[in-house]
């Protein structure tokens, strides 16, 4: 369970706080860039109480004050664009880029929306906002494969061929996440489970039985 808490959580936690430490004395290992991101995160998980690490688990996540970590929600969305946090660059749905077949054009899209991304977050955590939609990490893309036409969210994938779609979707999360070796410049975070496109109306509680 530690383990997969470091690798799911904690390495997005460092650059959302980093923000707020630049000004602070370092007092602890984990605010140290110079460490690397698992020793960093290893640090940060010894200090939390069984608690604050349930508190961080919730796409709305509490500060941990005594830390000098901020609150942080993690809902963003940007399928074609930054949404929901004022003008933003709208590029066309998902599945008319994806008939481009163009892998290139898609990472070039994501360096778009990751540099409006980069900009809205900074705006945000310099007037002090850390609210939904302000953040860093992406529900984005929409990697489900569009089987069945009357699925209302078939626009959002990139349609129903599983290579193009994962052609597509590397090259989509490439651009958003940039090829610095160390930090991320947005988090991209593929959705959504298998077996998750419809047309049923019952996706938080039907017993999906998978045929191979």
């Amino acid at each position: 369970m530690k383990d997969l808490f470091t690798k799911l959580l904690l390495p997005v936690l460092f650059f959302v706080a980093g923000t707020a430490l630049f000004a602070q004395e370092m007092k602890y290992p984990f605010q140290d860039p110079g460490l690397s991101i698992e020793e960093r995160a290893e640090d940060l998980i010894s200090r939390l109480t069984l608690e604050e690490k349930v508190g961080q688990l919730m796409y709305g996540a509490p500060a941990i004050e005594r830390l000098g970590i901020p609150a942080y929600n993690w809902w963003n969305e940007c399928l074609h664009g930054v949404a929901r946090n004022g003008r933003a660059t709208i590029f066309p749905q998902a599945i008319g880029m994806a008939a481009t077949f163009d892998t290139d054009l898609m990472q070039r899209v994501g360096e778009a929306i990751s540099d409006e991304a980069r900009a809205k977050y900074n705006v945000s955590v310099a007037n002090g906002f850390r609210r939904q939609y302000q953040g860093l990490t992406f529900w984005t893309p929409n990697v489900n494969l569009f089987r069945d036409p009357r699925w209302g969210r078939g626009q959002e994938t990139y349609g129903e061929d599983p290579y193009l779609t994962s052609r597509i979707g590397v090259a989509f999360v490439k651009g958003l996440q940039g090829d610095h070796p160390k930090y991320l410049k947005s988090a991209a975070m593929a959705k959504h489970y298998a077996v998750h496109s419809g047309p049923e109306g019952l996706r938080h509680e039907f017993d999906a039985k998978v045929s191979m």
